[in-house]
């Protein structure tokens, strides 16, 4: 007995369905590798933290004279307004 065709309806389906499969873990991917670069900030102490204001300050007058580029003075406030406590 020969077998039916298979429906260009349901060859659609199917394509749909492994698309939104394929989506489904690309977005899963994606959340993940966000999630392992989203660490909790270590705890700080009012020392440490007066320090990292310091440097904050330090950091700003050595960019108002010119001595730290743009990318550099960026990078450089991030990473120490990342250690901040608020």
């Amino acid at each position: 007995m020969a077998r039916g065709r298979t429906t260009f309806g349901k060859l659609e389906r199917d394509r749909a369905r492994q698309a939104r499969n394929r989506a489904k873990q690309e977005k899963k991917a994606e959340r993940a590798e966000q999630a392992e670069q989203a660490e909790p900030a270590p705890e700080t102490s009012e020392a440490d933290q007066a320090r990292i204001i310091e440097s904050l300050a330090k950091l700003h007058e050595a960019y108002a004279r010119g001595d730290v580029s743009l990318d550099d003075f960026e990078a450089r406030r991030e990473q120490l307004t990342s250690a901040l406590r608020v």
